[in-house]
């Protein structure tokens, strides 16, 4: 069963007002590329090529003009408008002409992952084609997140509560999800909660609910980030640069990823990075083919 990407980038952004008064969050720079070019990336390199973003209305002009149809490198990105943000499972009723009869790998826009062992879990989260899987990850301050309980004999998942008032785990689920098909069915038998939202939880709890949820937890070595406060945005562009100075590799990366996928060739890459060859963005990638 082929898997196509979607990709959350709507609601309003108000915890980052005014700078996003005119800019959509996943617009804006971290550290030397616009925020979606992160999850972009993490979509790509495991080999999805057909992806959706979904956006506001006023925001699908400026995506359009950033990432065009997307055969710069060598996949295919459509759009939807999201009028009004109702929820991260919205994105399933609004993406079901999109996705067909495809399965589904589903990313927040704001959300940036980086680690060594990542690509392995993502290849296998892609293999698994007829259950979801969820990431799970240590946090500190877990009533911002749905947090994930564990029955601590056997480490089987046991429950899923969306931003608990006295949380008894601290491990947060992550803003990326992998789905079969179903999902869009199931999407459409919710009802908004006490927020007025389609919530994500409840998708996961009526998986986890049939034993059809799968959670991989994110340990040690493995960052994960989400910048959606003006804190937690600065946070990601220093870890960002950190990592890329220090190591001389680029993060987040469209075109690296599409020409080690595959998807453009060495000319394709070359021709990309003359487009860029006053910067040193444009540098680097020139030197991937050296």
């Amino acid at each position: 069963m082929s898997r196509k990407g979607i990709i959350l980038a709507g609601g309003s952004g108000t915890r980052l007002s005014p700078l996003t008064k005119a800019v959509s969050k996943q617009l804006m720079p971290i550290y030397d590329k616009p925020m979606i070019y992160y999850p972009l990336s993490t979509l790509m390199s495991f080999g999805i090529n057909e992806i959706l973003i979904i956006c506001t209305p006023y925001h699908i002009e400026a995506f359009k003009s950033l990432l065009s149809d997307g055969k710069q490198w060598g996949i295919k990105i459509d759009y939807k408008s999201q009028p009004k943000p109702e929820g991260i499972a919205q994105a399933f009723l609004l993406g079901e002409e999109f996705l067909g009869n495809s399965n589904v790998a589903l990313i927040l826009g704001d959300n940036l992952f980086y680690g060594n062992n990542f690509e392995n879990d993502l290849s296998d989260a892609n293999q698994d084609t007829d259950c979801a899987t969820v990431f799970a990850y240590p946090v500190s301050d877990p009533s911002r997140y749905g947090i994930i309980y564990f029955d601590k004999s056997t480490n089987d998942v046991i429950d899923i509560i969306e931003k608990p008032k006295n949380p008894k785990s601290n491990y947060a689920m992550t803003g990326l999800y992998f789905y079969d098909n179903k999902v869009i069915k199931y999407a459409k038998r919710l009802k908004p909660s006490d927020r007025n939202e389609l919530e994500i939880t409840d998708i996961n709890k009526m998986y986890l609910s049939e034993k059809n949820l799968k959670v991989k937890v994110l340990g040690r070595g493995m960052a994960w980030l989400d910048t959606g406060t003006f804190d937690s945005l600065q946070e990601a562009g220093t870890f960002i640069r950190t990592l890329e100075r220090r190591q001389g590799l680029k993060i987040g990366s469209p075109e690296e990823t599409a020409w080690k996928s595959g998807f453009i060739n060495n000319t394709q890459l070359k021709n990309l990075a003359l487009e860029m060859s006053k910067s040193t963005y444009g540098d680097y990638l020139l030197n991937l083919l050296k």
